[in-house]
């Protein structure tokens, strides 16, 4: 009787050297997410994954420990430079770009892309008096 042994193959990821880094700094948490030119998703986080909770979520400092981590991975992968889009109104914009800076990654543009309503939804009709 022989023994047939299966051996799994381990995938490696080949990444580039440059990249696109999402910001989603809302009211509550912020989101980093760094993707590859074409955007697929290579490595993500935020403040809640980063292990703060409830108000402390909302802090600059959160989103500075969540893009630091982040930034720490993309960059051990072999990720140099990356262009930063950020999205909303929270308070972890700016600090988390200064934290994707100091993990190591160079930072070639920055650009935001928050949403801006143009003329908005209607408004409801009129009280009669």
């Amino acid at each position: 009787m022989t023994d047939i042994k299966s051996t799994k193959k381990v995938k490696t990821k080949i990444i580039s050297t440059s990249g696109k880094a999402f910001v989603s700094a809302g009211f509550n948490n912020t989101l980093i997410t760094i993707t590859d030119l074409d955007g697929n998703t290579l490595f993500s986080g935020s403040s809640g994954a980063s292990g703060f909770k409830g108000s402390r979520k909302s802090t600059p400092y959160a989103a500075a420990k969540a893009a630091e981590d982040v930034g720490h991975k993309a960059s051990i992968a072999g990720m140099q430079e990356v262009s930063v889009f950020v999205k909303g109104p929270g308070t972890g914009r700016n600090s988390s770009i200064k934290a994707l800076k100091n993990a190591g990654l160079r930072i070639t543009a920055i650009s935001d892309i928050t949403p801006i309503p143009h003329n908005g939804c209607r408004p409801r009709k009129r009280r009669r008096v």
